[in-house]
């Protein structure tokens, strides 16, 4: 667990150089010192109060949950150090939001968080059921944590939803106010990317997606529809051709 004081004291640690077996494991869990002053930061803001535990961990970038006050949050921290970047300028090359982004480590892995951000708060001021964003510095996103009394909700690929048909009918409505109404394309979509909360669908990982200005949109959206199909197969549903099924959904839903 991770509160101010112990934020300062790590930092010190690393300053002074100490390399004993605490500061190994600190270092496994993705902080560096200054991604410790940016958790400082955030904490100093009031953005939340401790850091708690890991919940999800990936090639990229580790999910803890947070805590301000009784209400949990999740604190999505890239690494900076190991995280294989330059496959992200695929995706942020081209993109008409971001054209100045400085191509260096950093400065994409910064560039990523802030669009995974935007691309979240677009989904979710379009009603998509995504987690809402919160706040973001540097390589650290802070967003909702999706899950009850503090257990993450599980990945549709590690859980069988309860009634498939009825989560898939909702799965369809969320990609269709994605699509074709918020205008972003996800870009990664699977079943690693879906979480079942309440026997109901929360898309997850926005940091790949892209509006369909982006001149790769059209490639990653039939790489979608093709991950669909074999999602909505896993939960008992053949629409056919899931591109008429979302645009007619947007269009009359």
């Amino acid at each position: 667990m991770y509160d101010q004081r112990r934020i300062e004291e790590l930092i010190a640690k690393f300053e002074a150089g100490v390399r004993d077996a605490e500061m190994r494991k600190v270092r496994s869990e993705v902080f560096d010192a200054p991604t410790l002053r940016v958790l400082y930061k955030l904490m100093e803001s009031g953005v939340f109060d401790v850091l708690e535990h890991v919940v999800s961990t990936g090639k990229e970038a580790n999910v803890f949950r947070a805590r301000k006050g009784d209400v949990f949050l999740a604190v999505k921290i890239y690494r900076v150090e190991t995280t294989e970047f330059r496959h992200m300028w695929k995706y942020l090359d081209g993109d008409p939001r971001f054209l100045r982004v400085r191509r260096n480590r950093r400065g994409i892995i910064r560039a990523w968080v802030r669009r995974e951000f935007k691309n979240l708060e677009t989904a979710y001021l379009h009603g998509v059921p995504v987690p809402a964003p919160y706040a973001h510095r540097e390589n650290v996103i802070v967003m909702e944590f999706v899950g009850e009394n503090g257990v993450p909700a599980p990945l549709l690929k590690d859980y069988p939803p309860s009634n498939p048909r009825a989560f898939a009918d909702a799965l369809l409505d969320a990609l269709a106010r994605l699509y074709f109404r918020a205008g972003l394309v996800h870009a990664d979509l699977s079943e690693y990317n879906i979480l079942v909360h309440g026997e109901a669908p929360v898309l997850i990982d926005f940091g790949q997606a892209m509006p369909w200005d982006h001149p790769l949109s059209h490639e990653f959206f039939l790489r979608d529809m093709e991950r669909l199909r074999k999602v909505l197969s896993m939960l008992g549903m053949d629409v056919g051709d899931p591109v008429r099924v979302l645009r007619e959904r947007a269009e009359h839903g």
